[in-house]
């Protein structure tokens, strides 16, 4: 029996979950790796047993004791969970991992409110790391903040960081659970409840994307890499990129317009163009 492990946070989410699945049917028999999963609710961990998986119960993220000492357990899953595998390192003497989900709106510029303006497209060859510390002296961002915490508690705590940073996910999830991401659906149901598609000014802004399935394979090939004992890139420079092409909302707006125009959900293909209050007094459901 393999002395690695895996531990998995969000295995009933839409991003997690999916990851699950593609561990499980994975070319490189990454199955055969014990697969430790943190879950809310004991339903849901019954249901991850019997598939296999050892189930750790928890109610909150806020819960450091509980992540920290899973952690120290375990050969690869924000703060609590790096100093958890710093010990496990301690302990054992092997390397260890943390490879952590974030988000391309950290790297976004705000033209509508006009807080932050700038034209630019990113390649992960460069030195995102010191972007983003740039970025957050100017203006605190939560996911941003936490990135930045994860690169530094990691170099201290001697953990292998990398942060896999991801635009607008499409598609349907192959989990167990949550099979639907949030943006696009967000915008069919704000869509129907006006009865056309709605897009924030002229809907200029442009953002990249990725399929589940091409995420959920990205993260097996890293995993795998790991597990190979190959290295990744980490630390600050281990933030990558895992866009597939990019997009403008006046044109995502037109494809909903004409797909719910089809189902027969609206009647008109006609975009309505909406102000940024107008959005936030919404919920934010039109985006630009």
């Amino acid at each position: 029996m393999t002395s690695s492990k895996i531990l998995l946070t969000g295995a009933t989410g839409y991003i997690g979950g999916s990851i699950l699945t593609q561990l499980l049917e994975s070319k490189h028999d990454l199955s055969k790796y014990p697969i430790s999963v943190l879950v809310r609710g004991e339903d849901r961990a019954k249901i991850l047993q019997d598939q296999g998986f050892h189930p750790i119960l928890f109610h909150n993220l806020d819960e450091a004791d509980i992540l920290q000492k899973v952690a120290s357990e375990h050969d690869a899953s924000a703060k609590a969970l790096i100093l958890g595998l710093g010990e496990r390192k301690k302990a054992s003497g092997k390397e260890v991992h943390f490879i952590h989900t974030s988000g391309s709106s950290n790297l976004g510029d705000q033209p509508i409110s006009g807080k932050y303006l700038e034209s630019r497209t990113f390649s992960d060859r460069e030195n995102i790391y010191a972007y983003l510390k740039s970025r957050e002296a100017l203006q605190v961002y939560p996911q941003r903040t936490t990135d930045i915490t994860v690169v530094e508690t990691g170099l201290a705590a001697g953990v292998k960081t990398t942060i896999l940073m991801s635009p607008t996910i499409y598609g349907v999830g192959t989990g167990l659970f949550n099979k639907l991401t949030i943006q696009v659906p967000t915008l069919h149901r704000a869509a129907i409840k006006a009865g056309q598609s709605e897009m924030i000014g002229e809907g200029k802004g442009v953002w990249s994307y990725v399929h589940i399935a091409d995420l959920a394979r990205l993260y097996e090939v890293l995993l795998n890499k790991v597990l190979k004992g190959e290295e990744l890139p980490n630390g600050e420079k281990g933030i990558l990129f895992s866009s597939t092409g990019s997009y403008q909302w006046a044109e995502l707006a037109s494809d909903i317009a004409g797909a719910l125009v089809e189902l027969g959900a609206i009647k008109t293909r006609e975009i309505k163009s909406i102000s940024l209050s107008e959005a936030a007094g919404s919920g934010g459901e039109a985006m630009n």
